[in-house]
């Protein structure tokens, strides 16, 4: 089993809507190993993004998260950081198989984008699908993740759950 659990808390980084692939993980270091790859991970709509962001951080976003190509690169330069949740009003199918699969939680939840700000502290549930404000000023209903991703989620990702199942 992994650290992740169905609760986190954490500091907020938020994005606007129509956060690419291509953003998230630029072409220009496509086949550079992940420690070079994260370190330019959003450098052009946040430069301090990946020299700033701490382990437990989370990504709030607007609609059409890791929209683009299927650059599975993208979630796992955002795992790499350190990012313990990605939390937007919509994401890509493909972006949101590629981070459950590698063990990168995502959440959809409308409302996110206009109720929190950057360094806001935020709470998540990935079971009840809630996100609240850390003193529960504010509480939105998210959709709640299936018990499937969950423990995609819990065992590390597709791989290491697989690993598990085959080892015994």
């Amino acid at each position: 089993m992994s650290d992740i659990d169905d609760v986190m808390r954490g500091r907020a980084w938020k994005f606007d809507h129509d956060i690419s692939t291509d953003l998230l993980s630029p072409g220009t270091y496509a086949v550079d190993p992940v420690e070079v790859r994260m370190l330019h991970c959003l450098e052009s709509v946040s430069p301090s993004f990946a020299s700033d962001v701490r382990p437990g951080d989370v990504v709030i976003a607007g609609k059409n998260f890791g929209c683009g190509s299927s650059r599975e690169t993208a979630a796992e330069n955002l795992k790499a950081l350190g990012i313990a949740c990605v939390v937007a009003e919509s994401l890509s199918r493909l972006f949101m198989r590629n981070a459950v699969a590698i063990g990168l939680p995502v959440l959809i939840c409308a409302g996110v984008h206009e109720t929190f700000t950057d360094g806001d502290e935020v709470v998540i549930d990935l079971e009840t699908g809630t996100i609240a404000s850390a003193g529960g000023e504010q509480l939105l209903q998210g959709e709640p993740l299936p018990p499937e991703m969950r423990e995609i989620l819990a065992a590390g990702g597709i791989l290491a759950l697989l690993d598990s199942q085959t080892a015994g």
